[in-house]
């Protein structure tokens, strides 16, 4: 079953980690890392279909949940990325009720929705070794809906009271642009929109998500009860620990860190 989706439906906080790398290598480093979600950016980083699903079986064996973020909501990638055994997906740019309806459609089979039916040569069933697999897939599937426009936020209610939305996602950074503070989503307009997202959200019984690498920020939405918050990603870990680690040399009496004494990795 998947946990990730029946823990945040309770509420519980689950911490996770961007991967925008695009490489079953760094997944893999992150999936043993102890983090409760991976985000597969397919939307922003340089992924397809065989990327994701080399991260996919490269992240299998690890207590992580994958969770895939798609460039759109077409019914097409959401079947195939299905397909490929994504059972958690983040939908982004979502706007209206309508839409978030056509988007649960898209997850669920004939006769409650519209997704094509492939069982048999898929990895999702394990090629039909998964008994009952057609019968009770959407019972694993989780379905989160990003929000991050004027439109959307006026739609939230509507967006997040759609049966078969399992979460609603505030994406920050297009969030914070369309209020007029493009780069600053610290800002206090956008916080208080953030805020007042994350509290309608849990009042329509949905769990609330987000990514925000400010530890204080993500500290202060877990405690307003966001239950799925990614608190950094890959690329950023990568490009300001190697910047990091090259000041420490250019300084005097650089490299004499404690952490590293006597080791050559």
């Amino acid at each position: 079953m998947n946990s990730f989706k029946q823990t945040i439906a309770a509420g519980a906080p689950q911490i996770g980690l961007w991967q925008a790398l695009a490489s079953p290598y760094t997944a893999e480093i992150c999936a043993g890392a102890g983090f409760d979600w991976l985000l597969l950016d397919v939307e922003h980083a340089p992924n397809d279909l065989r990327t994701v699903l080399s991260q996919l079986q490269a992240v299998a064996p690890y207590a992580v949940e994958p969770v895939v973020r798609l460039p759109t909501g077409d019914p097409v990638l959401i079947k195939q990325y299905l397909d490929i055994g994504a059972r958690t997906l983040l939908i982004p740019m979502v706007e209206s009720a309508a839409q978030a309806t056509e988007l649960v459609r898209a997850t669920r089979y004939p006769p409650h929705g519209i997704r094509g039916i492939g069982s048999a040569i898929g990895r999702a069933s394990r090629w039909n070794r998964t008994p009952n697999y057609l019968h009770t897939a959407h019972e694993d599937i989780c379905l989160l809906l990003q929000v991050e426009s004027v439109a959307g936020l006026a739609a939230l209610d509507a967006i997040a009271a759609t049966e078969g939305v399992d979460g609603v996602f505030i994406g920050p950074s297009d969030l914070s642009a369309a209020l007029g503070q493009i780069g600053n989503p610290g800002h206090p307009e956008v916080r208080a929109a953030i805020e007042g997202a994350i509290a309608r959200i849990r009042g329509a019984g949905k769990a609330a998500g987000i990514l925000m690498a400010d530890e204080t920020a993500a500290r202060r939405y877990l405690e307003l009860g966001a239950s799925f918050v990614a608190v950094g990603t890959d690329v950023t870990i990568l490009a300001r620990g190697a910047e990091a680690l090259r000041e420490r040399f250019r300084q005097a009496g650089g490299g004499d860190n404690p952490d590293t004494q006597g080791s050559v990795y």
